[in-house]
């Protein structure tokens, strides 16, 4: 009989375990309310234009346009959106790279 590799879910044991799970759903459900309302306001105040390449969208690919944060905290959702920056997708991407090069390279300058 071939080995089932997907893990088994762990049993609730109790009502306060359940209590915790579905406060951490809502939890969940309102932050992804919450990212969808930070990203509306940043495409009314900065535009449908990514702010390093300069590239234009429209409808039909607006969701290639995604919401920065410049100090890396989702949480940090200023009403005048001066911690958001549009980037597309590409541009989003390279910041996040280079970000991820940064402290490769600095882990690696501090271990010689």
């Amino acid at each position: 009989m071939p080995k089932n590799s997907r893990p088994r879910p762990t049993p609730v044991k109790s009502q306060e375990e359940l209590d915790e799970l579905v406060r951490r759903m809502k939890a969940d459900q309102a932050g992804q309310v919450a990212h969808d309302s930070y990203r509306e306001r940043s495409l009314k105040l900065h535009g449908w234009i990514c702010a390093k390449c300069g590239r234009e969208f429209d409808r039909p690919n607006i969701h290639l346009l995604t919401v920065h944060h410049r100090d890396g905290n989702h949480f940090n959702n200023p009403p005048d959106g001066s911690n958001w920056e549009n980037l597309c997708i590409w541009c989003h991407d390279d910041e996040h790279s280079r970000s991820l090069l940064g402290d490769y390279l600095q882990d690696k300058e501090s271990n010689r």
